[in-house]
C-alpha cells in the first residue's frame, strides 16, 4: 500500500507538470495564431495538423526511446507531445473574441497588441483552458502508465503505477494484488479527474445545459 501511495505522488506529478509544459506551449501559439493571420497562424497551424496526424501515445514512446526514460524526460515528453489541441482551442476563442466591441475599444483607447493579447483576449479563454487542463491531467497519468508498463518510463528510481503492474503481472496467479491495486489506484484516479473536469465543464461553459 505504501508503494501504491508513493506511486500517486509521481503519477500526480507527471500529469500536472506535463500539463503545464502544455499550457505554456499551446496557449501561447493559440493567441499568437488567432491573433495573428496570415503567414503566422498558416505556419502554427500546419505544424499543430502535422502532429496531430501522429498518434501521441506513439509520439511519446519514440521521444523516450531516444532520449532515455527519467522524470525530468517524461514530464518534457508528455508535455511537448500535448500542446496541440489548447492551441486549436484557444485560436478558435480568439479568432470569436479579437472583433468584439472590447477588443475594438482597448485599441481605440491606445492598447498594445501585447496588452490586448494578455488583457482582454487571454482572460476570456480561461474557461475552457481550466476544463481542458483537468482532462489532460488524467490522459497524462494515463500515458504515464503506459509508458512505465513498456519499460520506458520515469525508471527503476521512481515507483509508478504502471511500473508496479508490469511487476506484478508475472505474479498474477499466486499474488493477484500486486497488479490489480495499481490498477485499480489508475482507474479511481483517471475517473475522478474526469469527473471533476465534467463538473467544472457544467459550470464554467454556458452552453452546458
Amino acid at each position: 500500500m505504501s508503494r501504491i501511495i508513493h506511486g500517486a505522488r509521481i503519477s500526480l506529478l507527471v500529469g500536472v507538470a506535463a500539463v503545464v509544459v502544455s499550457l505554456l506551449v499551446g496557449v501561447t501559439l493559440g493567441l499568437l495564431s488567432g491573433f495573428l493571420p496570415g503567414r503566422v497562424d498558416t505556419v502554427i497551424m500546419t505544424v499543430v495538423d502535422v502532429t496531430l496526424s501522429f498518434p501521441q501515445l506513439l509520439l511519446a514512446l519514440a521521444f523516450v526511446a531516444a532520449l532515455g526514460p527519467s522524470l525530468l524526460t517524461i514530464i518534457v515528453v508528455l508535455g511537448l507531445t500535448g500542446w496541440e489541441r489548447y492551441t486549436r482551442v484557444v485560436r478558435a476563442e480568439v479568432l470569436a473574441l479579437r472583433e468584439k466591441e472590447f477588443v475594438e475599444a482597448a485599441r481605440a483607447m491606445g492598447a498594445s497588441p501585447t496588452r490586448t493579447l494578455l488583457r482582454h483576449l487571454l482572460p476570456n479563454t480561461f474557461s475552457s483552458i481550466i476544463v481542458m487542463s483537468t482532462l489532460q491531467v488524467a490522459q497524462a497519468i494515463l500515458q504515464e502508465a503506459a509508458l512505465s508498463f513498456l519499460g520506458v518510463g520515469t525508471g527503476s528510481a521512481y515507483p509508478t503505477w504502471g511500473q508496479m503492474i508490469a511487476l506484478g503481472r508475472d505474479f498474477v496467479s499466486v499474488a493477484w494484488w500486486l497488479p490489480t491495486f495499481p490498477g485499480l489506484a489508475i482507474l479511481l484516479t483517471v475517473l475522478a479527474i474526469n469527473l471533476v473536469g465534467d463538473r467544472l465543464r457544467d459550470a464554467l461553459d454556458p452552453r452546458v445545459g
